[in-house]
């Protein structure tokens, strides 16, 4: 090495110090990481631009049908071939009108029961569901259906499904015998009444008593319930209202039996209502016999005339509130209207204090043959009470009718009975009409305020479709029915079973 380039070793070794040497190494890294950088973002680039020609491509490649449409017999869009008059309506009429708008329904939440024919979907009803959601303000429904239109299996359904969300069912008074095999296939009981059978009925009973009552209340109310049963028999049996001196008579009776008899049951009232006990203070004149005579004859014929062998003695069944479902068979005593309607008062009297409690839950009350029952001034009054009570109480009451014109079977026009009828068509404010005859048609328009779409709707419903009328919404539904369900609720198993 010579001297020169010794001197610019030196030099330069004495110039690279540590720091000089750190800083050299820093840039280097700088310059590179930019280089690497820059060939990314141009790598990105390159990508980007290739995706974009890619998708121009296979727009270009693609076959759009012309905006008028193909020609010819290929034609799918004609614009100028289909030409409509405009029309201008209100939004409420066009969402019936127009094909391609569908009720929402009533909402997930209740108790199946079909299809909804204009929707396609699901139709849910449950009238608890509905009141709490301010959709209804009345529980109870009114059923009305010709012979063999579904009606039956839609009642049956509708309380049978109901029993897993805690509801029972009460059925004061089944003419046809028709909901006793439900009864006991959903694990209640059926109580079958009649002639030749040892099923007594006391309507003497003190019943089932509510939580919350007081010795001195429920004694109230037990002296209460027998004195406006005992009331309501007489004026069944006499097919009248009682005067002031019957009351007294009837009054007088019960409070001596009641009194003297741990038990007391209806042949010790009638014979204190027929042979009083001499009492100056309650007889002042001596003519207590004589003002109770026709309505202790009248009550006489439920033990020992022809209506004898159902109210002479103790009752030697039990009502149990507990049950899913009760219900009382009347089918044994069809013949005699009379007995029904007594029937149908004792067993109203002997549910009632189970239906009134208000800590009893949430019970459907069912009145199947409603044209039976409301031919009975005392029964209809009993129905309107529980009608009117069904918010307070929790019932959901279900009136079951062939045709709304045998509302005008009830009583005389402009009678106390007639308003009865129509308040209970009042108050429910779901109605269900299943076919009708066309000679019902007007009437029934009328009774319901359908419109004149719904009313022509009604004489071409099929087995189980009906008209759900709920406030001011329609819903045309088709009830589907479970095989199991089928062949329990069949009501025309003698007509349909080989010989």
């Amino acid at each position: 090495m010579s001297r020169h380039d010794q001197r610019e070793s030196l030099h330069a070794s004495v110039l690279l110090t540590p720091t000089a040497e750190r800083r050299r190494l820093r840039r280097a890294r700088r310059k590179a990481a930019a280089h690497l950088h820059t060939e990314q973002n141009r790598a990105e680039k390159a990508e980007a631009k290739r995706r974009a020609e890619a998708a121009k491509a296979e727009l270009r490649a693609t076959t759009y049908l012309p905006a008028a449409g193909e020609p010819g017999p290929a034609a799918l869009r004609t614009p100028h071939r289909l030409r409509l008059p405009r029309h201008q309506d209100t939004s409420a009429s066009l969402a019936g009108a127009y094909p391609f708008l569908a009720e929402a329904g009533l909402g997930p939440d209740g108790v199946f029961i079909g299809q909804d024919l204009y929707s396609g979907g699901s139709f849910v009803y449950d009238p608890w569901v509905l009141y709490a959601r301010g959709v209804i303000t009345a529980p109870n429904i009114v059923l009305a259906g010709i012979v063999g239109s579904g009606k039956s299996s839609l009642a049956k359904s509708l309380y049978t499904r109901s029993l897993p969300f805690g509801r029972r069912v009460y059925v004061p008074g089944d003419p046809k015998g028709e909901h006793t095999a439900v009864a006991e296939a959903v694990g209640g009981r059926a109580i079958v009444l009649g002639h030749g059978l040892n099923t007594r009925l006391n309507p003497l009973d003190e019943g089932h008593r509510p939580g919350g009552l007081s010795d001195e209340e429920w004694a109230s109310t037990v002296a209460s319930r027998r004195r406006d049963l005992i009331g309501a028999l007489a004026e069944t049996v006499l097919a009248r209202a009682l005067s002031p001196l019957e009351h007294t008579a009837i009054d007088l009776a019960l409070a001596q039996t009641v009194r003297d008899n741990d038990v007391p049951i209806l042949p010790m009232v009638v014979d204190r209502i027929l042979t009083p006990t001499a009492d100056r203070h309650n007889d002042p004149d001596g003519r207590l016999a004589e003002d109770g005579r026709l309505v202790g004859h009248a009550l006489r014929r439920l033990v020992a005339g022809d209506l004898q062998g159902l109210f002479d003695g103790p009752s030697t069944i039990r009502f149990d509130p507990n049950l899913p479902m009760i219900s009382l068979d009347l089918s044994r005593v069809t013949e005699n209207s009379t007995l029904i309607s007594v029937l149908m008062t004792c067993s109203s009297a002997w549910m009632e204090s189970a239906l009134l409690d208000p800590n009893g839950g949430q019970r459907w009350v069912v009145y199947d043959e409603a044209w039976r029952l409301m031919s009975h001034p005392a029964l209809l009054k009993r129905m309107d009470a529980h009608w009117r009570l069904a918010r307070h109480y929790g019932i959901a009451n279900l009136l079951i009718f062939h045709k709304l014109t045998d509302l005008e079977n009830v009583g005389d026009q402009g009678s106390a009975m007639r308003s009865l009828a129509n308040s209970l068509l009042a108050n429910a404010e779901t109605r269900v009409i299943y076919r009708q005859e066309s000679d019902q048609l007007g009437a029934t328009a009328q009774a319901l305020g359908l419109t004149g779409t719904e009313q022509k709707l009604l004489p071409g419903l099929g087995v189980g479709q009906g008209l759900w009328r709920i406030k001011d919404r329609s819903f045309v539904t088709q009830h589907q029915l479970h095989p199991a369900e089928l062949a329990l609720f069949d009501t025309s198993s003698r007509l349909t079973s080989a010989g």
